[in-house]
Order: structure tokens, then C-alpha cells, then sequence
């Protein structure tokens, strides 16, 4: 299910096999949620070399409901993506969007924001719910408190999180991964990652990071979590997608990334390099004939200049947020590829400082 083939100190580079084809690690998904990277067609995802995304089940099961992806043969056949599918559980959302009633020890009450119905989404639900949409790759329903959360309540999220891990179902359809808890409290993190590792799941989420906590505390939470789960299991760092921070996860032994990061960028301006990020809406770009990457083999860099890029982008046209998305997810995919080299030949450290510079 999962090789480590290459080490540089804690960093490695390793092959996941799902039911949907291999990958190479560490990968980095963009995320489509509700059955899209935002403004990107599949062939477009192809043609930066994505090989995997990641949607949202409790979004799904919403709208437009597991029926009609049933009907279709699945989620892949759905949005017509024959790559590898993530699904995250929800319990991220749920919490954060505006559906939140409460929680009990057997699930998480919310209200659907179409009709106003109350659901009780439990584990038990929440796999339901991903195996009958068909990923290959099934998150368990965690509970994620917003931070700043105090001692207590994290405390309590770390209890309902080992009580769901525990009672979230498992075959043998698609992998199925933990997620461990413990906000910016070592010893949470520590009973959390030490839990969920006894349940010997297929691989491990590190959740509730990178949502405003400072980055030292993050790279240690990180830190004490790898330190603890198997080292022969997938680590999935969920959330996190700027180039720096990715590399600081990798070196602390992490293989897996999503975020919004490079696609709501892209939409809003902002594009990633190797000189580091660049925000096209400035006007000092209105005028500049190169390609955002001079590098970059993207079709967005072999065919449009800075200065029309800005002329999108200030007019407003959809056009500019799909082609600089377009370019966010490419880039981010030969950074990748880069890394997995640089792991390869022993020099991660190096290319972390040659990142520094520019991120």
C-alpha cells in the first residue's frame, strides 16, 4: 500500500498504490470540493501532471447527494477525474460553515443550509457516505476546534476524535486514514497521535494546524506527531500548500498535501514562482511582456505575457483566474516533482534554503 523508497534524513519519498493507480510522494492535491478545482477542467489538471484531488464528502452528501454520483458509477465517473480521489470527512466544515448546532459523544449535529433539515452526521455515516461515492481514499470523521481553543476544549475534541476513530468502519474498498488531533498542546498531541496509532489505520491526517497558529508551533506539532505514528504509514498534513511550508513538513517527515492555497491565489491575483510569489494586479506589471515564469512549460507561461494577465485580472475576467490558477497548480506540481529529486539526491536541506530566499 505504501514503500518508502528514498530517505534524506526525516524526508522520503515513497509510493501510495490505490485502487485508482500509484503515486509517487510527497504529492501535493488540489482541492476540489465539491467535485471541482475551481474554474479547472480535468484535462486541464491532467496536463499539469495532477495525478490526485481531494473532495468533501459532507458537501456531497448535501448537494447534490450520494444518489446521483451513485447513478453515475461513482465520483471519478461524476466530474469524468480517473485519477486518485481523497475524500475528507466534513468535520472540518461542518464547524466552520455555519452548519454547526453541536456535538455529542455519538456525532455532529448540524443544519443543511438548502432546507434547513438537522442531520447527526456520526462515523458510521460519514464512511457510508465515502464508500458509496467510490474514493479511494477515506477520512475519518474527526473533530477539528477552531484556534484559539482552550486546554479543555481541545482536550474534549482529542476524546471524541479516538472515540469516532474507533468507531469509524473499515474494509478493504478504499484505504482509510486517521486523523490525529491535540491542537498546539504537546501532551494532546502526543495522547492523540498515540491512540489513533494503536487503531492501525492506513495512514495518518495531522488536523487542526495551519489555521492561525504560529509556524514554529506548527513545524514542533508536526514534529511530536511523526515522531509517534508508524513510520511505515502515509502522513498527511491536511491544509498546508505555500512552497516553504511545504518543505518544512517534508523535512519532519510528512508525504501529503491539499490546500486552497494555489487556486484561491490564482483567483485572486497572486501567482507562485521561482522567484517567489508575485500579485499581478500591481501596476507595475501593466506593462511586462515575460511570462509569469520564464521556467514554467505551462500553457498559461507559453502563451500570455504579465501585461495581459493584468489587463484580465483588472477587467475581472474569468479568463485571468483560470489561466493564473492554471498556472498555481502546474507550478505547484514541478515544485513537487522537484522536491521528490532533491530527496532523491540527498539535498532537501539545500533546496529549503534556496526557498528561503524567494518564500
Amino acid at each position: 500500500m505504501f514503500k518508502i523508497e528514498y530517505e534524506d534524513g526525516n524526508a522520503r519519498v515513497g509510493v501510495l498504490k490505490t485502487k485508482h493507480g500509484e503515486i509517487e510522494t510527497p504529492f501535493f492535491m488540489p482541492v476540489a470540493t465539491k467535485a471541482t478545482v475551481k474554474t479547472l477542467s480535468p484535462e486541464e489538471l491532467y496536463g499539469c501532471d495532477v495525478k490526485a484531488i481531494i473532495s468533501n464528502s459532507f458537501h456531497l452528501f448535501l448537494r447534490p447527494g450520494v444518489e446521483i454520483i451513485e447513478k453515475h458509477g461513482g465520483l471519478h465517473n461524476f466530474m469524468n477525474f480517473q485519477g486518485i480521489v481523497f475524500t475528507d470527512s466534513g468535520g472540518f466544515q461542518i464547524i466552520r460553515e455555519g452548519f454547526f448546532i453541536g456535538v455529542k459523544r455519538e456525532g455532529i449535529v448540524f443544519k443543511s443550509p438548502y432546507d434547513g433539515k438537522r442531520y447527526l452526521f456520526t462515523p458510521r455515516l460519514s464512511k457510508e457516505v465515502q464508500q458509496r461515492i467510490g474514493s479511494d481514499v477515506a477520512m475519518m470523521l474527526d473533530f477539528c476546534p477552531p484556534y484559539p481553543a482552550s486546554y479543555e476544549e481541545v482536550s474534549e475534541a482529542v476524546i471524541l476524535t479516538s472515540l469516532w476513530a474507533r468507531k469509524f468502519p473499515r474494509d478493504d474498498t478504499q484505504l482509510n486514514f486517521g486523523i490525529v488531533q491535540g491542537g498546539v498542546y504537546k501532551d494532546l498531541r502526543k495522547k492523540s497521535a498515540e491512540e489513533l496509532s494503536r487503531l492501525d489505520f492506513d495512514g495518518y491526517g495531522i488536523g487542526g494546524l495551519s489555521i492561525g497558529e504560529p509556524k514554529s508551533v506548527m513545524h514542533k506539532m508536526v514534529e511530536i506527531v511523526n515522531s509517534i505514528i508508524p513510520k511505515e504509514k502515509p502522513r498527511y498534513l491536511m491544509g498546508v500548500g505555500s512552497p516553504l511550508e511545504i518543505i518544512e513538513a517534508v523535512i519532519r517527515g510528512v508525504d501529503i498535501f491539499d490546500s486552497v492555497f494555489p487556486t484561491r491565489n490564482g483567483r485572486h491575483g497572486t501567482v507562485l514562482t521561482w522567484e517567489g510569489r508575485k500579485n499581478l494586479r500591481k501596476g507595475e506589471y501593466r506593462d511586462d511582456l515575460k511570462p509569469i515564469d520564464p521556467e514554467c512549460s505551462c500553457y498559461t507561461c507559453q502563451n500570455f505575457s504579465r501585461a495581459y494577465l493584468h489587463h484580465l485580472l483588472k477587467e475581472k475576467e474569468i479568463l485571468g483566474m483560470r489561466l493564473l490558477t492554471l498556472h498555481n497548480i502546474c507550478f505547484l506540481q514541478e515544485f513537487m516533482e522537484r522536491l521528490r529529486e532533491e530527496i532523491k539526491e540527498g539535498h532537501v536541506e539545500r533546496f529549503k534554503k534556496e526557498m528561503e530566499k524567494v518564500y
